[in-house]
């Protein structure tokens, strides 16, 4: 017969443990890693269920990029007559709008993730974090077939000899695309965490993140805005730093300079460690409330 003290000796084997309570600063990291292939088969679902029931399927993946493009050409660059520095108006608003929707769409679609996936939360464990994760990696997928568009059009104009002129800042994009999908990722836990109570948030998000491209020089150069406090407030919009590099780096215009990519960075920092301290702790409750 075994002892209290032998029981009690014996190694732990369980394949889980329930504990009552967690710190705001577990973000279950190793979890994740455990959790890699349910990761995997999200993004799979996030990137197939989009298009699988449309006519043209992933030819939308190209067709939406450049039916925008050529709104904006016609909108903001003929009938506006906003400049473009010289660039091809097509590579201009393209350059932008790649980097834009990438970032739009993984803060539009994380911000609801808890709402949106009460039923599956409310059935089975897993680490939240992975479900908002698996948005930013399957709209990572998304970005590289735009890029490789962006990248077809580039090319045919730095044949032809446009006046477009990269260089060696094009290394820093795997570094702009970390910057982009850390704060939609930041901000999106941020905001789902707080549309479990406040329902309204939702419909404000989608018209601030309008109003937020409006704040980005997504359809307009930086060294366009002459206003000195203007200027001002739209560098400090993180995301400017990271288009205007993104420019510089692959058109020769724009500017790429290092304090901007630094607050961007630290900007990106604060939100995401912020939002999955507040992700963490709301996720303990929110199917009370949601």
């Amino acid at each position: 017969m075994q002892t209290a003290n032998t029981i009690s000796n014996e190694p732990d084997n369980w394949l889980e443990v329930i504990k009552p309570q967690t710190h705001v600063f577990d973000f279950k990291l190793k979890d994740i890693w455990r959790y890699r292939d349910l990761l995997t088969l999200l993004v799979r679902r996030d990137f197939i269920a989009t298009y699988k029931q449309t006519i043209l399927g992933p030819i939308w993946f190209f067709l939406q990029p450049v039916l925008t493009t050529i709104m904006f050409a016609l909108v903001f660059g003929r009938i506006a007559g906003i400049p473009t520095d010289g660039i091809p108006m097509i590579l201009f608003y393209l350059s932008g709008l790649t980097l834009w929707t990438y970032f739009s769409e993984c803060l539009n679609k994380t911000a609801t993730v808890l709402k949106d996936n009460s039923e599956i939360f409310g059935k089975v464990y897993f680490p939240r974090i992975v479900m908002p994760l698996s948005i930013i990696v399957s709209n990572l997928l998304k970005l590289s077939i735009q890029l490789v568009l962006f990248l077809i059009i580039w090319t045919y104009y730095l044949i032809v000899g446009k006046n477009i002129h990269p260089n060696a800042c094009i290394l820093l994009l795997p570094f702009l695309i970390l910057l982009m999908g850390g704060l939609g990722l930041g901000f999106g836990m941020i905001i789902t965490s707080l549309t479990t109570k406040y329902r309204d948030l939702v419909f404000l998000l989608t018209f601030g993140v309008q109003l937020l491209m409006y704040a980005t020089p997504v359809i307009y150069p930086l060294s366009n805005i002459h206003n000195a406090t203007l200027h001002f407030l739209i560098s400090a919009n993180p995301m400017t730093s990271i288009i205007e590099t993104f420019r510089y780096a692959f058109l020769g215009k724009g500017s790429m300079e290092v304090l901007g990519l630094a607050y961007s960075f630290g900007f990106m920092v604060v939100v995401l460690v912020f939002g999955m301290m507040i992700f963490n702790k709301v996720e303990k409750s929110f199917m009370d409330t949601v």
